[in-house]
This record gives structure tokens, C-alpha cells and sequence, in this order.
């Protein structure tokens, strides 16, 4: 097994991070209430630590809700 096989296969970027988060809301995976940390069901564990640090640099807490990550979503005019 060569070393290159622990670590990440995978970059993440804050955009990245919240298309995912927009796919699992419209397919009702996941609420726009529930906290980031959530999102971590979905992802990779041995990846999970690179979307953590890519968050902390966004200012994001786990704790924050999923809204909080996606709230700049354009809305149409009714």
C-alpha cells in the first residue's frame, strides 16, 4: 500500500462544499436547519478533515446550520 492512499482522494472547496449541501437539500436527503456537521453522513471520513479545515477557513462552524452554508441561493420573484 503506498502512502498516497491515506490521504484525501478528493479536494473540496467552500463551492464544492455547498453543492453538496444544495444536492442533499433538493433531493430531501437533508433540511436547511439541520447543522453542517451533518453533512459528514455524506462524505468520506478520511476526508471529513479536509471539509472541516476548508470550512474553518470560510468562518463556518459545525455547528451552524446548513442554511448558514447555502444562504446567498438566488430566489426568483413570485
Amino acid at each position: 500500500m503506498s502512502a498516497t492512499s491515506f490521504y484525501p482522494t478528493t479536494t473540496y472547496t467552500i463551492e464544492s462544499i455547498k453543492e453538496e449541501a444544495r444536492q442533499l437539500i433538493e433531493k430531501g436527503i437533508l433540511s436547511r436547519q439541520q447543522p453542517i456537521y451533518t453533512l459528514c453522513k455524506y462524505i468520506p471520513a478520511r476526508e471529513w478533515v479536509c471539509v472541516e479545515c476548508e470550512l474553518e477557513r470560510g468562518e463556518y462552524l459545525l455547528r451552524d446550520t446548513i442554511s448558514d452554508l447555502v444562504a446567498y441561493e438566488s430566489w426568483e420573484n413570485d
